[in-house]
């Protein structure tokens, strides 16, 4: 009896387009499986998949069915120009978070002075606190999360980058006291414990999600404390969701904040509200 045929790329890629995957998906993970980039992919279709690429291969797209985010499969994910390692104790950075990111920048370019200090609260993998060391070298930035595991992950990611960050463990302002700094930000949970869509993000960390009052608990709790570790003409930027824009703005403006604005996602939503301390 002869054996049965190697499983190849083209042929690969159609099971995982009959399995539901979308090309995106379908590309980036056979990418990081072979450790090519697509346009290898498209003219290698008929490479021949090892039988253990084709077990992980098979794994892979199953779990991805099931609704395993990408990078939780890969390992990893590009953010703001950073390739990070990301796993099931991190959140998976998304694209509309390097609003933040290029709002921070901006701000930190209006602030001058030689070393701005900026601090990252609910850091997760890292993301954000990381981008703005990679693009603002001289900012001093430091970064707090309560999860141990969480740090770790952007310890990692920190020391594999060769970016030096202030790693602090504690919850919001605890690891802060004393810290008076020119920029707070921070992405943190946002979503209303009753919100249909939290069934699609079961393999995330709830915790990193999930905030009570209508998903604006820890907003209030940013906007309430950080007055008292902003240097004067300092500012709080905040990511939220896409439909909290004008609730975010009153918080801000019942807590006497100035200059309160707000900045789109890729969608065009306004994903994110900052102001100057009040």
């Amino acid at each position: 009896m002869s054996a049965s045929p190697a499983l190849t790329v083209a042929v690969a890629l159609d099971q995982a387009r009959a399995a539901g995957l979308d090309r995106v998906d379908r590309d980036v993970l056979m990418g990081a499986l072979l450790g090519r980039d697509r346009a290898w992919l498209l003219i290698h279709d008929d490479h021949p998949l090892s039988p253990a690429q084709a077990a992980r291969w098979s794994d892979w797209c199953a779990r991805r069915a099931a609704g395993v985010p990408v990078a939780y499969l890969t390992g990893q994910h590009e953010f703001h120009g950073l390739l990070l390692q990301v796993t099931p104790d991190v959140l998976d950075p998304r694209p509309d978070t390097e609003t933040l990111v290029d709002w921070a920048l901006e701000r930190l370019a209006a602030l001058g002075g030689a070393a701005p200090t900026v601090f990252d609260l609910g850091t997760g993998s890292g993301a954000i606190a990381l981008a703005i060391q990679h693009r603002h070298p001289k900012a001093r930035v430091g970064a707090v999360d309560r999860s141990a595991a969480a740090l770790a992950v952007a310890r990692a990611n920190g020391e594999r980058l060769g970016l030096d960050i202030d790693w602090r463990q504690g919850s919001w302002f605890e690891p802060m006291t004393g810290l008076r700094v020119d920029l707070i930000v921070s992405n943190p949970p946002y979503i209303r414990p009753d919100d249909p869509h939290l069934a699609d993000l079961r393999h995330e960390p709830r915790e990193a999600l999930v905030a009570d009052e209508d998903g604006l608990a820890d907003l209030r709790t940013l906007i309430a404390g950080a007055p008292a570790h902003l240097r004067p003409g300092g500012w709080l930027l905040l990511e939220h969701g896409h439909d909290q824009a004008d609730a975010v703005a009153a918080i801000f403006e019942a807590a006497g904040w100035h200059e309160i604005g707000h900045r789109l996602d890729l969608g065009g939503h306004r994903r994110c509200t900052g102001a100057r301390r009040p």
